[in-house]
């Protein structure tokens, strides 16, 4: 992985993946709440309330995914400095929020119906709005600091510090008792759900998949924009300081 470390090699790279990663976000969302909206049946107990799954499931299981991939970037960043590695941390980061965000207002939508509260103390809920907690402060520790590379390292540590949460999460239905349902589609015994549930499920989550994709690929350039055209001010800045043009600190 270390030659796609190179700021130009991502870039190539970049450009070759985001036409084909958009093109699928489109592709795969659209006929994903198409299968979610009209081609699935209701279910015989949550009635149409079930079409809600379609969003805040795929929505849950991106959280979990992008965190991973953040304290992932963050190991990596750590220890072998990889230059790209903390651009991609904190590009995920608000990625990452946003589809907690998701997950977390869309179960509050669903639970109204279902357990007749907007909200409960709930193991799975608690621990998920603990994860919502830890993106936005790896996004504010990442910025807390005047010198960029402290802020990268502080958010850094704090991903790593905070990725025990992700399988207290997916096991926190086992552990404790919980009103949140246990595994559906995910278990050793196979999927429960039914097939023409389960089709519209998948494909919206990997619907979601492409989307992260494509930002997380759009704000990396971005930011590798952003930087180089930092340090081409500081360079002309400093050319003007030695000309005598701008008088020095």
């Amino acid at each position: 992985m270390h030659r796609f470390a190179n700021p130009n090699r991502f870039l190539k790279l970049a450009a070759q993946v985001l036409p084909w990663s958009a093109a699928a976000t489109v592709a795969l969302t659209a006929i994903g709440l198409y299968g979610a909206l009209l081609a699935s049946p209701p279910d015989y107990q949550q009635g149409e309330a079930v079409r809600i799954m379609y969003v805040h499931v795929p929505a849950a299981w991106m959280a979990l995914f992008i965190y991973t991939v953040l304290a992932a970037a963050s190991g990596v960043a750590l220890v072998w400095r990889h230059p790209l590695a903390d651009l991609v941390a904190q590009a995920a980061a608000p990625i990452g929020a946003a589809f907690t965000f998701l997950a977390l207002a869309t179960g509050s939508l669903w639970g109204k119906p279902m357990w007749g509260a907007w909200w409960v103390w709930d193991a799975r809920l608690t621990s998920v709005l603990v994860l919502f907690f830890l993106y936005l402060g790896h996004i504010a520790l990442s910025r807390a600091f005047d010198d960029p590379a402290r802020g990268a390292k502080a958010a850094a540590v704090l991903a790593l510090v905070g990725l025990v949460n992700v399988p207290i999460i997916h096991f926190s239905v086992v552990w404790w008792n919980t009103l949140h349902q246990s595994a559906s589609v995910f278990r050793l015994g196979g999927p429960t759900i039914d097939p023409a549930m389960l089709w519209p499920l998948l494909v919206m989550a990997l619907g979601f998949t492409c989307y992260f994709v494509t930002v997380l690929l759009l704000r990396v350039r971005g930011e590798i924009a952003a930087r180089r055209l930092r340090i081409l001010r500081i360079g002309r800045a400093r050319e003007r300081v030695a000309s005598g043009l701008v008088p020095g600190a």
